[in-house]
């Protein structure tokens, strides 16, 4: 059973050796003639590669199978079944991406026979391998409290009759709503707890410890119980229990700011939030910075004349900056460029959203009546996507005042904080705005619980789609 890091490199150096491995023993003659004799399948006649053939073809063959089955490289419990039917689904994936290629000019292709008799051996090879390395799910539940609200560590503590072994909190004073509460006293010992008063339970150590915690007790439940569960904090413990395959409750009385599954009765309900693993963060970023920085210089000369035609216009200043809230509720500058009359950027006169572009405002600039509706204001922001700020996609972000405003009527308003905030998002392409928090929640949410680079990559497509049927309209205001 490997976990972490070793079965990171486990998994994919396992991966790289048993497909470069199967690429050269189907490509030894004697196996090539012999599949030559096999009726329909053997035909055309055996292609045995030469050495520089062979090494263009095993690399190549290494990073698609490689890309392919990227998801099996991130450490999860799994049973013998899922494991197989999960590996041999991404083998499959992995070989018709591979046929794909010989149709499209490539330099490479792969010979039928060679495609053919490498699939059947990865089929079998790869998912025993997998196998023999994954982490087993454990039959016998061994749970351990992780918070810093000693109320509802308490709380979850009465509420469940999971063998508890311990509470992972910093032995620390908390201030919860404006009254210091004094963190649970540090015990000794490893039993497990039977009552339910928290000075029973021994601290296992503080929250940067919880990974070494989780591993060394072989921890299959964690409890969550935290004051802010925007913050840093939560989401961090959250990752690191998703990392080893822990799964996590929380109590229904302290989960107003979280995403979990709306089912089920009882105190305890399960997080319905799955964290992004660092390989997807890093395929997230790179495709941010690219499209940021390729579109910066694409657009660069358009930025230039509505620079330019701002400050001819009145003399004001090109670019229109505001806080707003990033992730786990900080905040950050956003800039776009000014679409309104200087005076309106000091307060005077009834404020309305920079987001809002219904109507027609005797405060909007004529160079602003052409930005709003095609969304060239918004250039400047892809400089926030460079700084790490936003993200392409993700839940627009709103005024720390304005956020403050809805979570008084919206307490799960918060939810949205999980994720990084980006240029454009679910809500945008379906046209839900902060004047509809609820609708607004719903998409942002959803966007949460589904994200990944396919799907940023389908909202960027349809929001591209979008300003572009805009243009017309901008241009005839």
């Amino acid at each position: 059973m490997a976990r972490g890091w070793r079965y990171r490199i486990a998994s994919v150096f396992g991966t790289a050796a048993l497909t470069a491995l199967a690429v050269v023993v189907v490509n030894h003659p004697l196996i090539q003639h012999a599949f030559a004799l096999v009726p329909y399948f053997g035909r055309p006649a055996p292609h045995v590669l030469a050495n520089g053939e062979l090494v263009f073809v095993v690399a190549t063959t290494l990073v698609v199978m490689v890309l392919a089955t990227w998801p099996l490289f991130k450490p999860r419990p799994r049973r013998v079944l899922d494991t197989i039917l999960l590996t041999q689904k991404r083998v499959v994936l992995a070989m018709v991406g591979l046929a794909a290629l010989g149709y499209f000019n490539y330099s490479y292709r792969l010979p039928r026979p060679t495609l053919m008799l490498a699939t059947a051996l990865l089929l079998l090879w790869l998912p025993g391998w997998m196998v023999a390395i994954r982490r087993q799910p454990s039959d016998q539940s061994r749970a351990v409290i992780v918070g810093d609200d000693p109320r509802a560590m308490a709380a979850i503590l009465r509420a469940t009759d999971l063998p508890i072994i311990g509470y992972v909190s910093p032995p620390s004073s908390y201030d919860i709503g404006g009254e210091e509460v004094s963190a649970p006293e540090v015990a000794d010992g490893g039993v497990l707890a039977d009552g339910d008063r928290l000075d029973e339970l021994p601290n296992l150590g503080g929250l940067s410890r919880l990974e070494a915690v989780v591993r060394r007790h072989n921890v299959d439940t964690a409890l969550l119980a935290f004051a802010e569960t925007d913050r840093a904090e939560f989401f961090g413990a959250l990752d690191t229990c998703y990392e080893h395959g822990v799964a996590v409750k929380v109590h229904r009385e302290y989960a107003d700011s979280v995403l979990t599954e709306d089912v089920g009765g009882g105190d305890l309900i399960t997080v319905d939030l799955e964290p992004w693993d660092w390989q997807d963060y890093v395929v997230k970023r790179v495709f941010d910075v690219v499209f940021a920085a390729s579109t910066l210089l694409v657009l660069s000369p358009v930025m230039l004349c509505i620079a330019v035609v701002i400050k001819a216009e009145d003399g004001g200043s090109i670019f229109y900056s505001q806080e707003r809230t990033a992730e786990f509720g900080e905040t950050f500058t956003v800039y776009k460029f000014r679409s309104m009359v200087p005076e309106a950027e000091s307060g005077s006169g009834p404020q309305l959203s920079e987001e809002d572009r219904g109507g027609v405002d005797p405060r909007v600039t004529r160079m602003g009546r052409l930005l709003r509706p095609t969304h060239l204001d918004e250039i400047p922001q892809l400089w926030s996507i460079l700084l790490g700020d936003m993200s392409v996609v993700g839940p627009r972000p709103e005024r720390p005042e304005l956020d403050e405003d809805i979570e008084t009527g919206l307490t799960r308003w918060r939810r949205r904080w999980f994720v990084k905030p980006g240029l454009t998002g679910l809500a945008q392409i379906n046209g839900a705005t902060g004047h509809e928090p609820e609708e607004k929640l719903r998409y942002d949410v959803e966007y949460i619980r589904k994200q990944s680079f396919w799907y940023d990559l389908k909202i960027v497509v349809r929001q591209v789609w979008m300003v572009l049927l805009d243009l017309p309209d901008g241009f005839r205001t």
